[in-house]
């Protein structure tokens, strides 16, 4: 089974290596890193620790993620992590195992039910990601604890749900389409780490109030649009 891992990025110059190096070659099949404009040497250290590098210069995360996405069209399977070190790459197959195994369409590492290290999520990240996830399951019924990157799907599913959202309201909107075309959806718990560098979302005033209106808006956007 061919698992393909992508990792969208924007200036991570100073753990993208780290981070590939510590992905498990003989579990997956191919690496890629997605570049979304960066400033530094993202690429450069991509390619040295063995990613394959594509380039995106449409900004938004959504953007980089679907960019990876058609990228890896030869896939079984796309695991969908972060750059920064934060999540952990020794983990992909708890989080890729029930995709593959059949077990589940759509797989979202959770942090809040693994080890959250100290300083890792500061307390407005964690208060926001608990209320989208009680939004989610009040209006969607997604039994899920937590709405991280760290996630896989099989392409042909991602394909399906036709995203729209290539900024901040990717990862909420998977979600929200999955659940309305009625995929299996799971959590699986994952250890989440001190990012390295500062975090473009959480760690700016402007990144966190455009997080917290895309994952708001997309969850009632969709209670008006049929299926």
């Amino acid at each position: 089974m061919k698992i393909s891992v992508v990792i969208p990025t924007f200036n991570e110059e100073q753990a993208i290596g780290e981070v590939v190096r510590a992905v498990p070659a003989d579990r997956v099949h191919d690496v890629i890193v997605v570049d979304n404009g960066s400033t530094d040497n993202t690429a450069k250290q991509a390619s040295l620790a063995g990613a394959r590098v594509i380039f995106e210069p449409r900004p938004g995360y959504g953007s980089a993620c679907l960019a990876g996405a058609k990228a890896a069209a030869g896939a079984d399977v796309i695991v969908f992590l972060d750059g920064d070190r934060s999540d952990d790459p020794a983990e992909l197959e708890a989080v890729f195992g029930p995709v593959a195994d059949n077990r589940a369409d759509l797989v979202i590492g959770s942090r809040i039910k693994g080890v959250l290290e100290k300083g890792a999520m500061p307390l407005h990240g964690r208060l926001g990601n608990r209320f989208i996830v009680f939004l989610l399951r009040l209006l969607y019924g997604v039994n899920i604890t937590d709405i991280g990157s760290f996630r896989a799907i099989k392409p042909q599913s991602l394909s399906d749900l036709d995203m729209q959202q290539m900024t901040y309201g990717w990862p909420v909107e998977m979600v929200v389409n999955a659940a309305r075309k009625g995929l299996r959806i799971q959590s699986v718990p994952v250890n989440y780490r001190r990012r390295i560098g500062k975090s473009k979302v959480t760690g700016t005033i402007r990144g966190t109030l455009l997080a917290t209106y895309y994952m708001f808006l997309v969850p009632l956007k969709y209670l008006f649009i049929k299926v």
